[in-house]
């Protein structure tokens, strides 16, 4: 049980990197991440959506828990995500955390997600979602410990 994160781009910007790095260190089984870069297409709009949403899927196991952001999706406050996951990880499954390209992904996508996730309506730049993925990821794990990382 874990967290996989499969992204559309390019490697992580060094800042990125080192903000990710910062909470990558501080996780735990099962709140654990590993990080899966997909190459973005050179094609354009439906095309490229269809084609990076055909390589996510590839990567993403059977009985995996599909989370896919998408700014449609759900709100969760920060408890509610670590009681999501905890929940997933509680029945045994691992999580694919799925953050798609410029052009999102295609309803095949959709489809095979079991939670649809917004961080926010507003749109952020790719690599700025990555590394709020890690902080509420370390940040969920810290709620599910009963540590006073998060204050309410």
């Amino acid at each position: 049980m874990s967290v996989k994160v499969l992204a559309i781009g390019k490697k992580h910007e060094s800042w990125v990197a080192d903000g990710i790095d910062r909470y990558v260190k501080r996780l735990k089984k099962p709140f654990d991440i590993t990080w899966q870069l997909l190459p973005h297409s050179s094609r354009k709009g439906d095309a490229a959506r269809e084609e990076e949403s055909a390589r996510i899927l590839a990567k993403v196991g059977e009985r995996d828990h599909l989370l896919l952001l998408d700014e449609r999706g759900t709100h969760l406050d920060s408890p509610g995500l670590s009681r999501h996951l905890q929940g997933r990880f509680d029945a045994g499954q691992s999580v694919t955390l799925v953050i798609g390209g410029a052009y999102g992904v295609d309803g095949s996508v959709h489809t095979r997600a079991n939670t649809v996730w917004s961080l926010s309506q507003l749109v952020f730049p790719h690599q700025l979602v990555r590394l709020i993925v890690a902080e509420q990821l370390y940040r969920a794990q810290e709620i599910a410990g009963g540590r006073p990382y998060h204050h309410v």
